[in-house]
């Protein structure tokens, strides 16, 4: 057994403190952000009226994928959504498309923490590979349910409801779900001093609450990457080789556990954001093996169904309830379908993160197209089109 030098061990339990340190102002970034773009919201009320505008399958799903994008939380976005059902605000067949833009938006800030690495070629590939395999099975199972459910819901006998709505109205008529409240979470309650501080310090700046909240989005995306910056430096040299023998060993020593960290992880802090977000950079020094994260990413995608459920039970209603479980089925449906073909996002993932590593410019591609572009487009073409008198 070799034994390390005081002076070593002295680097260790510093370069590890540090890491610690950087981690929870990483963890406070991703909260002070959302704590801006929720302010930008709420001030101009944009998020209840997207979330609600008309009756178009397409509408929710572009909407959602914007709203969630920006407020960077499907927790968020699916806790609306079922708040807009359970008051009668949003049907439960529009809603149940709502809730697949949630999940394509929620990817988006994983691809954001991957571009803090980009000036490290070797890494930015593994962290952008690594953000992608949360991004890309939400997309392809958007793409296979999304027409299958708008479809089917012209089938003779279907009532208007699609297939996937059809199964949450009968497991809802099975359930009896009592009402609750929603727990707080962890993270949020750890990193509340440091919101709140920079929320009450920008508010003696100026009073105008749009303001206020873009101030504090900046203020959190600054934030963002320099812990960034600190926690991957501090992850390299003997550091990096305890934490792989942990992670390798225990966290991800198999794909099933894998799996159940990404739940449980997920279902803990309340945030499939933080969860997927965190990984990206530790796969990105390469302290996971890439075909480890997969199953986590899946795991998480299943985890965060929880808050939507626990959203569910506190507005108990028939419609919310089946919009909760329909946001289980539908990521089931993902864990179910690409876990056993996993070689195929896994190559894709890894062959588009090859190529953003050689021109970081098809990494914006990515993020400013799918979170971006084509939901406004897709909400301008749907009004103009759908809507237009």
């Amino acid at each position: 057994m070799t034994l390390l030098k005081p002076k070593k061990i002295r680097s260790l339990w510093l370069h590890a403190f540090m890491a610690l340190v950087s981690l929870y102002f990483f963890l406070c970034a991703i909260n002070v952000m959302g704590s801006g773009l929720k302010q930008i919201g709420k001030s101009t009320d944009w998020i209840n009226t997207a979330m609600a505008q008309g009756d178009n399958p397409l509408v929710a799903l572009f909407a959602s994928v914007l709203v969630t994008s920006i407020v960077q939380s499907s927790s968020f976005t699916t806790s609306l959504i079922i708040t807009l059902v359970a008051a009668g605000e949003l049907s439960v067949g529009t809603a149940i498309f709502a809730v697949m833009g949630a999940n394509i938006g929620t990817s988006i800030t994983g691809l954001i923490v991957s571009l803090g690495t980009v000036r490290i070629r070797r890494q930015f590939r593994r962290a952008y590979a690594t953000a992608l395999m949360h991004a890309i099975p939400n997309l392809l199972t958007v793409l296979m349910l999304f027409p299958l459910e708008w479809a089917s819901r012209s089938l003779p006998g279907s009532n208007g409801h699609g297939l996937l709505m059809r199964v949450s109205m009968w497991i809802t008529e099975l359930m009896g779900l009592d009402p609750g409240t929603k727990p707080s979470s962890p993270i949020k309650a750890i990193t509340k001093p440091v919101v709140s501080f920079i929320d009450s310090t920008v508010s003696y700046v100026t009073t105008n609450v749009t303001a206020i909240g873009v101030t504090v989005a900046v203020i959190g995306l600054l934030i963002l990457f320099i812990s960034l910056l600190g926690l991957v430096s501090n992850l390299k040299g003997a550091l990096l080789q305890r934490l792989e023998g942990l992670f390798s060993k225990v966290i991800f020593r198999n794909d099933f556990l894998a799996w159940i960290s990404g739940i449980g992880s997920t279902v803990a802090v309340q945030s499939s954001s933080v969860t997927t977000s965190l990984i990206v950079p530790i796969a990105g020094a390469g302290v996971v093996k890439l075909r480890r994260v997969f199953p986590f990413m899946l795991g998480c995608n299943l985890g965060t169904t929880v808050t939507g459920v626990i959203a569910a039970t506190a507005n108990p209603t028939a419609g919310a309830v089946t919009v909760a479980v329909s946001h289980v089925l539908f990521n089931l449906f993902d864990n179910g379908i690409w876990y056993p073909f996993k070689m195929f996002p896994i190559r894709l993932a890894k062959w588009y993160s090859g190529l953003a590593s050689r021109s970081p410019r098809y990494a914006l591609f990515f993020l400013l197209t799918i979170f971006v572009i084509i939901p406004i487009a897709g909400l301008v073409i749907t009004e103009v089109f759908f809507y237009s008198d």
